[in-house]
């Protein structure tokens, strides 16, 4: 693809610098312009060289081709609207792990149609600029959602950075879209939540916990470690899925506790057994 001369990230934490990093690793931009309502991101921002330059956000989005947003949802919500009322040329995406009330903010906007609507399906539990890394979404998936509701032009140069830098491309309609995501990963950070607060709840002596953790509890526990500035907004946007997933996971959980109350080895050999289908579907 043709390289870009400016592209503005809007928000500078772990997915932000390191979609930066991805854009420049790859030679698909000539400039990085950064903004971030926290000044001491923008700051580790430009010392890490994730960006080239930091701008007011009216200022970035007015110079840029293309225009990222890297923000928690809640925040996207209340910021795409009054992005789009700058926009003439520009192009704009957003990484959130929500849609559908996202969509919502801007569903009769005039510039709706220089809006496509994304979801790179990595992170980690780290944030903030120092968290940024190189090559971070090599071979993993992309959503992009109603693309039919964006312009071409815009679809195209998306696609085109998505593949380059690596992603494979998934198309969704925007509520299918929050219905899998609370499956595959709002109910896992849901029960590294739990999981570590039962742990603290139980365990007095904290250095027991460390003695005796072992790779599979901490693996378990790390997405507890994710900041709950981004997590609240994501879990109250998709509210209705993730409770629809939690009770099935609940129901889940009581199976187990009825087969040991009962001492049904049987019944319990069954559902981890069932689980080792698992295996096979994420081979896939």
């Amino acid at each position: 693809m043709k390289q870009l001369e400016n592209v503005t990230i809007v928000g500078l934490g772990l997915i932000g610098g390191s979609f930066a990093l991805s854009l420049k690793d790859n030679n698909l931009v000539k400039h990085i312009i950064g903004t971030d309502v926290n000044h001491v991101h923008e700051e580790k921002a430009l010392e890490l060289g994730l960006v080239d330059d930091v701008l007011p956000l009216k200022e970035a989005v007015l110079k840029s081709d293309l225009v990222v947003l890297a923000i928690p949802v809640s925040a996207c919500a209340q910021l795409l609207p009054l992005i789009l009322d700058m926009v003439t040329t520009q192009m704009v995406i957003d990484t959130g792990s929500t849609k559908k009330n996202i969509l919502k903010s801007v569903v009769n906007h005039s510039n709706r149609k220089r809006y496509l609507p994304t979801h790179p399906m990595w992170g980690t539990e780290f944030n903030g600029p120092e968290a940024a890394v190189h090559g971070a979404f090599k071979g993993k998936a992309v959503v992009l959602c109603d693309k039919e509701e964006s312009d071409i032009d815009v679809v195209d140069t998306v696609e085109s950075i998505y593949k380059t830098i690596g992603m494979n491309i998934v198309n969704m309609h925007a509520d299918a879209h929050d219905v899998h995501v609370a499956y595959v990963s709002h109910i896992s950070h849901i029960t590294s939540f739990a999981l570590a607060n039962t742990v603290l709840e139980k365990e007095t002596k904290e250095e027991a916990i460390f003695a005796l953790a072992s790779a599979g509890f901490e693996s378990t526990v790390r997405l507890a470690k994710s900041p709950s500035t981004m997590w609240v907004p994501i879990l109250m946007q998709n509210k209705e899925n993730v409770l629809d997933v939690l009770t099935e996971h609940i129901s889940q959980l009581e199976k187990f506790k009825t087969c040991l109350e009962t001492q049904n080895w049987k019944g319990l050999t069954e559902l981890m057994q069932n689980a080792n289908r698992i295996s096979k579907v994420l081979k896939k």
